[in-house]
């Protein structure tokens, strides 16, 4: 049996605890804040998007940064099985539209619940309030079998550091492994604050460029402000970086107070948020389902039941009303112009800005609003089968410190409880 101390109560600290204590181990959970799951109380806007059902190949199809490093862990440990764990603890779930799973309550609070649950009945001992320092080592000769070694010549001998306790603010913790599963800087008053990089620098390892992902997209310009809380359904984004197209997408999109948010923008930012955001070229199709000649005559035909009208009103039966004045401004025709002096020019430059709205990016939103951090702890440094540290034996890490991150729908989440089953259920 094996003594384990688990830093941080989210959601892949609690898989770990439960799954290192289910082995007979023995489990102090550690977390800073006065309850557990701090974070997963405002997941998916306090409903908690907590999987994603598809088989682990389509599901690796949607991670953004780590797929190769998660392909074990995933597998291991994948959608079904974290269904099957809740719904075996008394948690009814229910899968919803792009296959995201929830709980039938929409209460985020239950998904905490049930972990706690799992990790009370296998004996978890939990402590609220307390803050962890420092993980302590200790370094030992480790000596292989390599000739001319004796007792005054060294060469042959590495000097592996190992995990021995955990120093917190109110006490010291003996243990054999030390699991970190504090999460990112996304969300900070949740508790994320970036513990855990200092616990992993302090061990040696490289902690690769953080950044903000899954976060709206601050614009140019104010002419946002205007269109502050319009939602846009079936529309697609694109963006080109120089000649190469770098995003693709089809679906929801939303108008802020500081530019655009929204599902497909979410999963833009996670795309783009190490390029040089300045350059990209953002293209807004507000009617993807129609080519040019479709759309075309569709304006024709509009236009046609509204000839003795003023452009901006044979436009409403086309485009949200909020949205045809920014239209025409792009597409350089006065809003109050006759459509019967509408020109074949101006036409063509109108169906150009529905099929191609510019967007100018200024930035991404930080980490306050981020669902998550992309970045972390380097992957070629941490063994994916075990989650342990490859510089100091006994240290693992599992969640968002690591450098993994996917797309929004429950994968994330998913990423927390596969990486954080893998670290404590390896510790037999």
């Amino acid at each position: 049996m094996a003594k384990v101390c688990i830093i941080g109560g989210g959601a892949a600290g609690l898989m770990a605890a439960y799954a290192a204590a289910k082995n007979g181990n023995e489990v102090v959970l550690i977390e800073k804040n006065g309850k557990l799951g701090k974070k997963i109380y405002i997941t998916g806007k306090g409903r908690c998007n907590f999987t994603n059902d598809v088989p682990a190949d389509e599901f690796l199809r949607n991670v953004v940064r780590g797929e190769k490093f998660l392909r074990g862990p995933i597998y291991a440990f994948p959608p079904q099985k974290v269904i099957n764990f809740f719904e075996e603890y008394g948690l009814s779930v229910k899968t919803e539209r792009g296959n995201r799973v929830f709980p039938v309550s929409d209460h985020a609070s239950d998904i905490t619940k049930t972990l706690e649950k799992a990790c009370k009945n296998s004996g978890v001992d939990v402590r609220l309030r307390e803050k962890v320092l420092e993980i302590a080592f200790d370094s030992t000769p480790d000596i292989g079998i390599t000739s001319g070694v004796d007792n005054c010549n060294m060469s042959g001998i590495s000097i592996t550091p190992r995990v021995v306790g955990v120093k917190t603010d109110l006490a010291y913790y003996p243990c054999d492994y030390a699991i970190v599963a504090t999460g990112g800087l996304s969300y900070p008053t949740t508790g994320s604050t970036g513990d855990g990089y200092t616990f992993a620098k302090n061990a040696g390892h490289t902690i690769y460029d953080l950044k903000a992902a899954l976060c709206g997209v601050n614009l140019h310009g104010d002419f946002f402000k205007e269109l502050q809380g319009l939602a846009l359904k079936n529309v697609a984004l694109s963006v080109k970086n120089g000649n190469k197209v770098v995003y693709n997408a089809f679906g929801e999109m939303l108008f802020t107070h500081f530019g655009i948010s929204g599902p497909i923008v979410l999963s833009l930012s996670s795309l783009i948020n190490r390029l040089p955001i300045a350059s990209l070229e953002i293209s807004l199709d507000l009617k993807p389902a129609l080519d040019v000649e479709t759309l075309n005559r569709r304006i024709l035909r509009d236009f046609d039941e509204c000839k003795n009208k003023q452009i901006k009103g044979a436009l409403v039966q086309l485009l949200p009303t909020k949205l045809i004045s920014y239209v025409l401004k792009v597409a350089n025709i006065a809003e109050t112009k006759p459509v019967n002096a509408i020109t074949k020019e101006e036409r063509g430059t109108l169906l150009r800005a529905i099929k191609g709205l510019p967007l100018k990016a200024r930035s991404l939103r930080g980490y306050e609003e981020a669902i998550i951090t992309s970045g972390g702890v380097c992957l070629t440094e941490i063994s994916p089968k075990t989650m342990e540290s490859k510089r100091v034996r006994g240290l693992k890490f599992c969640g968002e410190v690591l450098d993994v991150d996917a797309f929004t729908g429950g994968f994330n989440m998913q990423i927390a409880f596969s990486t954080g089953f893998a670290a404590g259920d390896t510790i037999r």
